[in-house]
């Protein structure tokens, strides 16, 4: 039910002359009634591939600084039937377009196939991190049936010993386990989305293999304090980003010899397809990728309107779009977040879950003092609640309205900010694009009129394409 204030607010307010956004959520969109003025920050447009595949099949053949596969398939001094080959491909959090005619494993597989290599000595590993493994279902939606059923398709592991090669340190002094699959393998290829990152600066390239498919310590070394905390550990920044250089490190003493990666509009639409050396290939579809995403924005708002994108499958992913918003909100001010946790886990795995509440029980200087304390027992997903605190300390606990169907009234008690089921006029047995509706319109109704009633007209900004987009100050 409508707590009293909200209802008190959202009656004095007469949206008649608001205009409308279309806010993105899971496969649906909500329309959003929004004051005239508020800004609608987008992303540039760029022109999605008019033919994916010719593109995809143009990348392979003219890799970046990089032989073809062909070529390196016969550097390697072995018969191509019998050489083995391991493929690094993202989990069902990133929509990486790989099944079927437009999809990117489609013709590497057949590449591969045309330089000689037998289906049974290729291994498909997904590198999941310390996410969940992959379920059946997903594997199939990710990479399509005829490749799940006549490949090899498993799961990385980062807390299986057994399953893991230990191959050197890194100069910070990492000591790095890597998955023995992907190890033994004489060719080596990574795979992936390019997109913006909020811990590395942007995703791709070296992350298929760290944090893809390292072991549990590497990605604690990865995600600690140590690296997060720097002020270069954000969105678009690679340059003196601890967590950027680790990760590269860890890539290049792995040895990957190709890398296939796309970048995608806000659409989720392909626009390029960068093949070829790990380093230089990504580095070219990271600064293409920058040229379209990164928002100038010459005024901080009072009220940012955002949402959680495709990423947005629970609590945990959604973070990077209230990381990425900060870029567009003054200190002090409402963040409203828009998501769709439809994820069997909508908060996130148990670990999550308990650090998110300390977060939301310590505050955000509390909850990084803690996990900064030698003391301290480094725990799985830690970093995540650690990002969330860069929301909290600019926006406070009453400055960030999460707005999803899926997280339990009980459970909402464990996530920081106020619960989006406050703003529901009566509870709902099933989730619905009404109340979804309902929830983030009167979210926005409330927030203006709190502004009003301290005599202040909010300013608002909307970030359209959500985690995608970053807002920078121009």
């Amino acid at each position: 039910m409508l707590r009293p204030d909200i209802k008190k607010a959202i009656r004095k307010i007469d949206s008649k002359s608001w205009k409308k956004v279309s806010v993105e959520f899971g496969q649906d969109r909500l329309e959003i009634a929004v004051p005239q003025d508020c800004v609608e920050l987008s992303m540039k447009s760029v022109p999605a591939l008019a033919d994916p595949e010719a593109e995809i099949q143009k990348a392979l053949a003219h890799p970046i600084h990089s032989p073809t596969l062909e070529e390196i398939v016969k550097k390697k001094n072995k018969a191509p039937d019998q050489l083995t080959v391991a493929i690094a491909v993202s989990d069902i959090t990133r929509p990486v377009p790989y099944k079927g005619e437009k999809g990117i494993l489609t013709h590497l597989l057949r590449k591969l196939a045309s330089s000689g290599i037998q289906k049974k000595n290729i291994k498909i590993i997904v590198g999941p991190g310390t996410h969940r493994p992959s379920t059946a279902d997903e594997k199939v939606e990710m990479y399509g049936e005829p490749v799940v059923e006549e490949y090899s398709v498993v799961d990385h592991n980062c807390e299986d010993a057994a399953s893991l090669t230990y191959i050197g340190k890194t100069r910070s002094g990492t000591k790095v386990y890597l998955n023995s699959l992907f190890h033994q393998a004489d060719l080596k290829i990574a795979t992936g989305l390019v997109e913006t990152h909020f811990m590395t600066g942007v995703s791709g390239g070296r992350k298929a293999i760290c944090p893809g498919l390292v072991d549990k310590r590497t990605i604690e070394k990865f995600h600690s304090p140590l690296f997060l905390e720097s002020p270069y550990s954000d969105n678009l920044i690679v340059e003196g980003n601890p967590c950027h250089e680790e990760a590269l490190e860890v890539a290049l003493t792995v040895g990957v010899d190709f890398i296939v990666n796309v970048t995608l509009d806000k659409d989720m639409r392909m626009t390029g397809v960068f093949a070829g050396d790990l380093e230089k290939a990504h580095l070219e579809a990271f600064h293409f990728m920058k040229g379209y995403t990164a928002i100038p924005v010459r005024q901080e708002s009072d009220i940012v309107l955002t949402h959680g994108g495709y990423v947005g499958r629970n609590h945990y992913q959604t973070a990077k779009a209230a990381c990425g918003a900060l870029g567009a909100i003054k200190n002090g001010g409402t963040l409203i977040i828009a998501a769709d946790n439809r994820d069997s886990e909508p908060i996130g795995g148990p670990e999550y879950r308990s650090l998110i509440h300390l977060l939301k029980l310590q505050g955000a200087e509390g909850y990084v003092k803690i996990i900064s304390d030698p003391a301290w027992k480094f725990t799985k997903d830690q970093w995540e609640p650690e990002v969330w605190a860069r929301v909290m300390k600019k926006v406070g606990e009453d400055g960030l309205i999460y707005c999803t169907l899926e997280v339990s009234e009980e459970d909402y008690c464990l996530l920081p900010g106020q619960c989006g089921l406050d703003f529901l006029k009566r509870k709902k047995k099933k989730p619905s694009l009404d109340a979804a509706q309902q929830m983030v319109q009167n979210a926005v109704l409330f927030t203006v009129q709190r502004y009003r009633e301290k005599k202040i007209e909010p300013t608002m900004a909307f970030i359209c394409e959500g985690p995608y987009a970053v807002p920078v100050k121009a």
